[in-house]
């Protein structure tokens, strides 16, 4: 190869390069023009009124006490199509229980909305909040499939609104090294890049009760695999930036069939269009989950073991036998981001509405491979 040949790899970074300084959320973007002298990370934080509209979700708990702990949110209403849930919400959240969600859609005083609801009701939220133009959060998965993700993404791309999903995996200080060691070419021409989450819920019954839903694709549109995959698969995008997923395959089995019809785990692989390749685990049948990332490339190596990042990297005096320290600090919990960014903080590691739609787009792609035993592009 001629030394001024560029490789596909790096053409296709040069090109990603280019296109980051165009890659800002509507929200970033409206934030910037309202101070532009404002420092990343300032301090302009308001009280806000937001609604919790639909508590079904697993992470619904956890969610509530966020909103009721935060010291700037007031939640003005809750919704949920079983009155025993919402009942149970507004007991940590307080504020207003409603029968019909159009009710906080329509009052001008709310800010936001918080959407936990089972998975099959996104569209018919979502759709009309960004028509009224409420700033959101809604769980992943945002979509049943792809193509509601698409339809959900481009309705908020429209509206300007503030959105943001949980994929809490960014926030880590370790997944943000990877990210940036892949992204600055410290680690070459990426090859191989494994990924797992999993746990233990289908082998503990999780969903045997409360969150029976979630085991049921009527209404959750995607089991174990979708379910804890759709994390790594947003932390694998994330990292790729710029190298876009060419095709994709997969296999999704059961074990156990605790939940009829319900997939228990399941392994992806996604081919880029550099040539790198990924292979993706997610499932609810694991004890453990020891090795969390592993990334391979031609000047380096890294992988995540008990959640220590460990470097092998020849051109830098690191050891690969002790855990790598120097690492950013973790940023806030998804939740805690959007509130800050509806309060009017600047520039925040937000996840774009079409980040998430690609995300669930790939998932669903994966589904596809497996039911059809081939590769599908993406």
């Amino acid at each position: 190869m001629e030394k001024n040949q560029v490789s596909r790899r790096k053409a296709l970074k040069q090109l990603a390069a280019g296109a980051a300084a165009f890659a800002v959320s509507p929200a970033v973007f409206s934030s910037s023009l309202a101070s532009a002298t404002t420092q990343a990370g300032a301090s302009t934080r308001r009280n806000i009124t937001l609604a919790l509209v639909g508590g079904a979700h697993i992470h619904a708990p956890n969610f509530a006490n966020r909103m009721a702990n935060a010291e700037n949110v007031t939640t003005k209403y809750v919704w949920d199509p079983s009155s025993e849930t919402a009942n149970t919400r507004q007991q940590v959240t307080g504020g207003e229980i409603v029968s019909d969600p159009a009710v906080i859609f329509n009052d001008p005083e709310v800010d936001g909305i918080v959407i936990c609801s089972q998975t099959n009701l996104h569209t018919q939220l979502v759709l009309p909040a960004a028509q009224a133009r409420k700033h959101m959060f809604v769980e992943k998965p945002v979509g049943m499939n792809g193509r509601e993700a698409r339809e959900m993404a481009e309705a908020i791309n429209r509206s300007g609104v503030i959105f943001q999903t949980g994929y809490f995996m960014r926030s880590s200080g370790v997944n943000q090294k990877i990210r940036s060691l892949i992204q600055d070419g410290t680690l070459g021409e990426i090859t191989r890049l494994r990924l797992s989450n999993v746990h233990s819920g289908a082998i503990g019954g999780w969903f045997d009760t409360e969150w029976r839903w979630m085991a049921d694709l009527d209404q959750a549109g995607v089991g174990a695999f979708g379910d804890l995959g759709s994390h790594v698969f947003d932390l694998l995008l994330w990292f790729m930036e710029g190298d876009s997923p060419k095709s994709c395959t997969g296999y999704i089995d059961k074990v156990l069939e605790r939940y009829p019809g319900c997939d228990e785990y399941g392994e992806g692989m996604v081919v880029f269009e550099s040539g790198a390749v990924a292979t993706v685990a997610g499932g609810w049948v694991d004890h453990v989950n020891p090795n969390q990332v592993e990334v391979s490339g031609t000047k380096g190596h890294a992988r995540v073991t008990n959640n220590n990042l460990y470097l092998r990297i020849p051109e830098l005096d690191i050891s690969p036998n002790e855990p790598f320290t120097d690492l950013p600090s973790d940023w806030k919990h998804p939740l805690e981001l959007f509130f800050d960014a509806v309060a009017g903080e600047q520039n925040l590691p937000l996840i774009s509405a079409d980040e998430t739609a690609n995300t669930n787009n790939l998932v669903t792609q994966i589904y596809r491979g497996h039911a059809s035993r081939s590769w599908v592009e993406v």
